[in-house]
């Protein structure tokens, strides 16, 4: 005797508006090696997250038309998804932007090398900062904090009326130029040794006008930076774990408007 396995309309609406929600999230977030992968991988954990969050599934009504209120049920979704995606990038660009601006300055923008993610040019340090940000985006376990925010979501914020208001967008923007205060704050030391080491070579430039400066001067600022910035490398962890925790808290305190 076979069973007969019956999905109802609104079981499977609501699986569509929780997909929609979950790809919008992983589209943003730049999970390490994800983007490099088969596309098929992203579908995969995308429907597994989906699944996981089965019992908090909405069951929207589906009496009447329901496609064209459907798609813009999908829509409201897929934009609350790209909120927390791009709130969830923010944090993960504040070290590469301390990372571009220290190979700027002690010229570690001269050697690239591929990006396996992007399959671009990018600069070494860049590269290894992305890797780095990644693993602690694990350590710190806040990629349980993303499923934590999808799962509250689902609760807080209904299918279908999620909409981008005033305070979502100042808080989406001031979590943006968190990137700045970040980046600079794990690259002020590395700077300013660099700014005193520009200095020195001017007054001893100055004083010596016979010396050729400028070649030993770019070796000496590049093997100094790689020096101080693995002293001070262990700040990056306490830095990134305070951006993390200021962003969780602004998304789930957005789940309350």
């Amino acid at each position: 005797m076979h069973a007969d396995l019956t999905v109802s309309l609104s079981t499977l609406y609501g699986f569509l508006l929780v997909l929609a929600r979950v790809s919008g999230v992983i589209a943003f977030v730049p999970i390490p090696g994800l983007s490099a992968g088969p596309v098929a991988s992203r579908v995969v954990l995308a429907v597994a997250l989906t699944i996981a969050l089965s019992p908090a599934w909405p069951a929207p009504a589906v009496t009447g038309p329901v496609v064209g209120r459907l798609m813009g049920w999908v829509a409201s979704e897929a934009g609350f998804g790209l909120t927390v995606g791009i709130a969830v990038a923010f944090l993960l660009e504040g070290i590469q932007m301390a990372a571009q601006v220290i190979g700027l300055q002690a010229g570690y923008s001269y050697a690239s090398t591929v990006d396996p993610s992007t399959e671009a040019d990018t600069t070494t340090l860049q590269l290894m900062s992305q890797l780095f940000a990644g693993s602690l985006f694990f350590a710190f376990g806040f990629d349980r904090q993303v499923i934590q925010v999808l799962a509250r979501s689902l609760e807080k914020v209904p299918s279908g009326t999620y909409s981008l208001s005033g305070p979502i967008v100042d808080a989406i923007l001031r979590l943006g130029s968190a990137i700045f205060t970040t980046g600079l704050q794990l690259a002020m030391p590395v700077l300013a040794l660099l700014l005193l080491l520009d200095i020195a070579f001017a007054v001893l430039g100055r004083l010596q006008t016979q010396l050729q400066l400028l070649s030993l001067s770019f070796l000496v600022k590049m093997l100094v930076a790689v020096a101080f910035l693995a002293g001070v490398v262990r700040f990056f962890p306490s830095t990134f774990a305070k951006a993390g925790a200021a962003t969780f808290t602004t998304l789930l305190r957005l789940l309350e408007h």
